[in-house]
């Protein structure tokens, strides 16, 4: 399986609540819920068409705990491509913490990780998705387990609390492979890994 990667961003860089203004308010979070004003209907149906792509997911325990209490608690609406995704496919979760998931399909890997997703990506099928996962997204991406990286960019400023990347880290070049926009201005970006950057040295 091709491990693909899916975040929803701010400009500057924000991925923390983005769902609901109480979804999480760690760190003293207080501006929750930006997407749900900018979320237009191409932005839900590209959604629709990434999560029809998946065979498994893999999650931090915090997005699998906020999406168990959302998606894994709602009643089937019929017609959600996500909500049949995430509620009849396998779910991974990568936690040293997580003892009794409350998800059906749920396997929690609390022991070599590096090996455990290279047990994945070796699996046969289209997508291992990683919705979300800040912790775990740098983990895979620094370690070399990112294929594709889907950024979801709103055009809001938060200015606070969690964000994608942090003030210093591992550099990666990227290859951008499919970029589009919705009528309400969020880009989406699709970019593949290529290892590390190459630096100009001349000095102007």
């Amino acid at each position: 399986m091709k491990l693909t990667t899916i975040t929803m961003v701010t400009v500057d860089g924000v991925m923390q609540g983005l769902g609901a203004a109480d979804e999480d308010r760690s760190g003293g979070f207080e501006r929750g819920g930006w997407v749900a004003p900018l979320f237009d209907d191409e932005a839900t149906a590209f959604l629709n068409q990434v999560y029809q792509r998946a065979d498994a997911f893999l999650f931090g325990r915090r997005t699998y705990e906020i999406f168990a209490g959302s998606w894994g608690s709602w009643d089937d609406p019929g017609d959600s491509p996500i909500w049949t995704a995430l509620n009849t496919l396998a779910k991974y979760v990568a936690s040293t913490t997580l003892t009794e998931p409350r998800w059906a399909n749920t396997t929690v890997l609390s022991g070599d990780l590096a090996a455990a997703v290279g047990e994945l990506k070796a699996k046969p099928g289209r997508e291992l998705q990683v919705h979300g996962s800040g912790a775990l997204f740098r983990w895979l991406l620094d370690n070399a387990f990112v294929d594709e990286m889907n950024l979801f960019i709103f055009p809001v400023v938060v200015g606070q609390c969690t964000r994608l990347f942090p003030d210093s880290g591992p550099d990666t070049a990227l290859d951008l492979v499919d970029s589009r926009f919705t009528p309400k201005g969020v880009t989406i970006q699709a970019y593949r890994p290529t290892g590390r950057p190459w630096y100009a040295t001349a000095t102007m």
